[in-house]
Formats: structure tokens, sequence, C-alpha cells
């Protein structure tokens, strides 16, 4: 039996992630800001698979709940074999518009949790030869659009070059780069969603089973969906420039700033 720890459990990618991983078999570790939820939550994944759930409250910007986190992953005497970095949200708002506070938050949750649970999860596991690492990017990685867009690309440049550096070690690093998904993420930043096309949303459940494929295959990088795919093949080709004003527009339009 192997255990999972999940940051962001409670709603969204991240129940989702919950869900498939406690259908399989695998014990969990869960953790969110809001204690009822987590506990909520733990309580139907254990009654309905079986499995142990242990719940832990942390607020991922904020340095305590960094640690909180990192001492459970680097805990030898109950491993975490999976650790899937999905916290993060997003501001409402273009650039300068939302107050640094809220920016160095994101940056915080987004970046720095990213860095310390990863390294954390990671030592561990080299030791024991085996593991893996899903971090939770983002389409938005790819194009020229704000602060969470850069955020998200950091993401994306730290999880591969890191699975390159622990090639060989059994630890597996791959970042995750979903487009539109039916979560509470809009809601919570309260931006609108009507205007998003309906062939642009993702499946939660769908988008988890084709990321754990992707893991298993080794990959680095995944874009669980043809449709984003094609996309981003588009993106690669298109200049700069005409990017970046593109980005604009349809951030403005869709997306975080």
């Amino acid at each position: 039996m192997t255990t999972a720890l999940i940051t962001g459990s409670t709603a969204g990618i991240g129940a989702a992630f919950a869900r498939r991983l406690a259908a399989d078999g695998h014990d969990l570790v869960l953790v969110a800001r809001d204690t009822t939820r987590l506990r909520e939550q733990a309580t139907e994944l254990h009654d309905r698979h079986g499995v142990e759930v242990e719940v832990l409250t942390a607020d991922l910007a904020e340095d305590k709940g960094i640690e909180t986190v990192a001492d459970r992953l680097g805990d030898r005497r109950k491993p975490v074999d999976l650790l899937i970095n999905n916290a993060g949200f997003g501001n409402k708002g273009r650039y300068l518009d939302v107050s640094m506070t809220d920016e160095l938050r994101m940056l915080k949750v987004h970046c720095e949790a990213v860095l310390r649970l990863t390294s954390a999860a990671s030592a561990a596991m080299r030791e024991r030869g085996r593991g893996g690492v899903v971090n939770v990017a983002s389409v938005a990685a790819f194009v020229p659009r704000g602060t969470y867009g850069a955020s998200k690309a950091w993401v994306v440049q730290f999880t591969q070059g890191a699975a390159k550096d622990l090639a060989g070690s059994g630890v597996r690093l791959m970042a995750l780069c979903p487009g539109f998904v039916r979560t509470e993420f809009h809601q919570r930043a309260g931006m609108g969603t009507d205007n998003i096309p309906g062939w642009m949303w993702l499946d939660a459940d769908k988008l988890v089973a084709a990321a754990l494929a992707d893991l298993a295959r080794g990959k680095s990088l995944s874009i669980p969906d043809p449709r984003y795919k094609a996309l981003m093949g588009l993106v690669k080709v298109t200049p700069r420039a005409l990017m970046g004003g593109i980005s604009s527009r349809t951030g403005r339009k869709y997306g975080p700033q």
C-alpha cells in the first residue's frame, strides 16, 4: 500500500486526484486550509474505498504551513510515495491592478511552496529509490500573460530541470499543464466563466486519469488533452510579438491575470 499527499485536495483537480488515488487503493494525506472540509472529504473517501486518510490543515501562503507539510513529507517513518502539488489560485485584475500583497502571496504558493515541498519529498524518495511528484501548472505557462502565467512557467521549468537532475534515481517528476477545468478556481477568484467556449472546458476526472498515465510513462510534462496539445503546438510556431498581443486579449477575456 502506497501513500499520496495532495495539496489543495478539497476541490477541483486536487479532489479529482484524491478520488482516483483512493479508488486505486492508495492511502492519502489531504492538505488544505479548511479543516471541516478536509475531515468531511477524509471520511467520505475512507468509507467508500477503505483506505487510510490523514488530514493536514495548512496554509501554503504562510511559512508555518509550508513547514508543516514539508515535515510530513520528510517523515521517514511514514513515507509518502506520491506528492501532488496542486494548491494554487489566480488574482482578478491586470498587472498593477492587483495589490503587491496578493501578488507575493500567489508566488509563495505557486513557486516557493512547490520548491520546498518538492525538495522535501524528493530527498526522502531518492533515499528509498522510488517515488513521484506531480506539480500542477497550466497551459498559461506557455504564453506571455501576466504573473499567473509567469508563476506557472516557473513551475514547468523547475520541474523539468529537477526531473533531469534526478534521472536514474527512481524519482519521477512531472509538470501537469491543464487548460480550463470545471472547478471552484474561477469562482474563488471572482472571475466569470459564461464567456468561455464550451469546447475549452476539461473534465477533472479525465484530466487526472491522463496525468497519471503520463506519469507512469515517465513524462516530465503532461498536457492531457488533444485540444490543448494542438493549441500549444500553434503557440510554438507563432511569433513571440504576435503571441503577446493575442494572449493579452485572451487573458483579459478568459483567465487570471
